[in-house]
C-alpha cells in the first residue's frame, strides 16, 4: 500500500524561484555554465539542502553528485531521481533544474513525513548536461554508464582552452568515488518537455516512452577564395554556394523522412564583403526516434554535401561528433508513471522526446523513464522559458508516485 503523501507546490516554487538567483540574468533566465563559479554556488546549496534533510551526499571523480536517503533495507540500491542545475549561456529556470528540484521536493516530503521507504533513495545533480561549455553534452552520466572514460571527460576544452578536467578540480567537486560505483534499480527524471506537444494538446503529464537517436557531426566544405568582382559565376568555387545547396536539401531530406535536421553553427571564411568564400564550416544536428531512418537520413545528408561540392569544386570532410542511438525506456517504469497519472486524475500521453536528457544514458545500466510536464509555447535554451507552478508540482507529485510504487513493487 503507497502512502498518501503531497508534495508541497508552493515549497518547490520558492526553490526554482531561490535558485534562480545563482547565475540570474537581466532578462530573467539564468547563465551558470558547468563547472563555473555559479556551477560550484548552486551544488554548495544542493549540498546544504540535501544534509539538512539526513542525506548522505556522494561525489564521484566527474563531479556527479548524488544524495542518498536511508531506507529500512540499506543492502539495497538506491531508487534515483535527478537531472541537472547547470544551463546554457541564456538559459532558462526549468530546464533540468526542475528535475532536480522536484526530486528534492520528493524528499522533503519524504522526510516532513517521517516516511520510511524500503530501498535507499537517491537524488543526482549530473555533471555538465548542457555540453554548453564543454562539448559533448551529458558527458556526467556518459561517464557514470561507462560510454566515455574520465580521461576522455577531462580532456574536453572550453572556448578559452580551459580543460574540463581543470575545471572541475577548480571549484572543487571532483570527488572520490569512481562513477557508476553507487549502482541504481532505477532511475526517473522529471523534465520540462522543451517543445510544443503538451500544452497544445492541453495535457499536463507526458509519459515518455525513450528518446529519439541523435547524430552530430562537424563539417567543412572547402572551396577557393577570389575576388568577388573578377571572377565569372562559372569559375567560382564557391564553398557558401555549396553549403547553401547542402542545407537545402538536408531539410528535405529530414521532411522526407519524419525526422529533423538542424545546422546550428555555420561560419564563412575568409568573412570579407568583396571575397567569395574559399571556406565554410557548419555543424549538422540529425534525429529520428528510428535508429534505421536516422541510418539512411545521415546517409543521405553525407551524399548532398559531396555533391554540392563536387559541383562547385570544393572538397569536403564529415567528421562525426555524438552518437546516441534511439533509446527506449524501461515498460515498468513507464507503467508506474501512468499509474500515477491514473491514481491522480491527469490528462496524460505518451511521448518521445525529441532532446537528449541524462535518462539516455542511465537506460543504459538501470531502468528508467521520464516525466514530462508543459512548457510554455514549447520554448526552452531560452532566458523566457516558462513553466506553471500547477503543472511542476503535479510532475513532482507523480515522480513521488512513481518513485515509492517501484519501492513496494514484489
Amino acid at each position: 500500500m503507497l502512502a498518501n503523501l503531497t508534495i508541497d507546490s508552493g515549497r518547490l516554487w520558492d526553490m526554482l524561484m531561490e535558485t534562480a538567483t545563482i547565475g540570474g540574468t537581466p532578462k530573467g533566465g539564468i547563465r551558470r555554465l558547468s563547472l563555473s563559479d555559479e556551477d560550484r554556488r548552486v551544488r554548495d546549496w544542493f549540498r546544504r539542502e540535501c544534509e539538512a534533510l539526513g542525506c548522505t551526499v556522494h561525489v564521484d571523480t566527474a563531479g556527479n553528485m548524488v544524495a542518498v536517503r536511508p531506507g529500512k533495507d540499506r543492502t539495497k540500491k538506491p531508487i534515483a531521481m535527478g537531472s541537472h542545475l547547470d544551463t546554457q549561456p541564456t538559459g532558462g529556470k526549468f530546464d533540468g533544474i526542475l528535475g532536480v528540484l522536484g526530486g528534492l521536493e520528493v524528499m522533503k516530503t519524504l522526510h516532513q513525513a517521517g516516511y520510511e521507504t524500503n530501498s535507499p533513495i537517491a537524488l543526482v545533480n549530473w555533471t555538465n548536461e548542457e555540453g554548453a561549455r564543454f562539448s559533448p553534452s551529458m558527458v556526467g552520466s556518459a561517464v557514470y554508464a561507462g560510454v566515455y572514460s574520465q580521461a576522455q571527460m577531462d580532456a574536453y576544452k572550453d572556448k578559452d582552452g580551459v580543460t574540463q578536467g581543470e575545471a572541475l578540480d577548480a571549484i572543487g567537486y571532483r570527488g572520490p568515488e569512481k562513477p557508476g560505483s553507487l549502482g541504481f534499480q532505477a532511475y526517473f527524471e522529471l523534465h520540462i518537455e522543451q517543445g510544443p506537444i503538451l500544452e497544445e494538446e492541453g495535457q499536463t503529464i507526458g509519459i515518455v516512452t525513450g528518446i529519439q537517436g541523435i547524430k552530430w557531426f562537424t563539417c567543412a566544405i572547402l572551396g577557393r577564395e577570389s575576388h568577388a568582382g573578377t571572377t565569372p559565376m562559372a569559375y567560382r568555387r564557391d564553398a557558401l554556394a555549396a553549403f547553401a545547396e547542402a542545407a537545402t536539401e538536408i531539410r528535405k531530406i529530414a521532411l522526407d523522412h519524419g525526422g529533423l535536421a538542424t545546422i546550428g553553427i555555420v561560419s564563412a571564411h575568409p568573412g570579407s564583403p568583396n571575397i567569395i568564400p574559399g571556406e565554410v564550416r557548419f555543424t549538422l544536428d540529425m534525429r529520428h526516434h528510428q535508429d534505421a531512418e536516422l541510418k539512411q537520413m545521415v546517409t543521405k545528408a553525407r551524399v548532398a554535401i559531396a555533391e554540392a561540392s563536387t559541383r562547385h569544386d570544393a572538397a569536403y570532410t564529415v567528421e562525426p561528433l555524438q552518437d546516441s542511438p534511439a533509446q527506449p525506456f524501461d515498460e515498468t517504469c513507464i507503467a508506474m508513471v501512468r499509474a500515477a497519472t491514473e491514481k491522480l486524475g491527469l490528462k496524460a500521453r505518451e511521448i518521445t522526446s525529441g532532446a537528449g536528457h541524462d535518462a539516455m544514458y542511465t537506460a543504459r545500466v538501470c531502468p528508467t523513464s521520464m516525466i514530462f510536464v508543459p512548457c510554455a509555447e514549447g520554448l526552452s535554451h531560452n532566458e523566457a522559458e516558462s513553466a506553471t507552478q500547477a503543472d511542476c508540482g503535479h510532475g513532482a507529485q507523480v515522480l513521488l508516485e512513481a518513485v515509492l510504487a517501484y519501492d513496494v513493487r514484489g
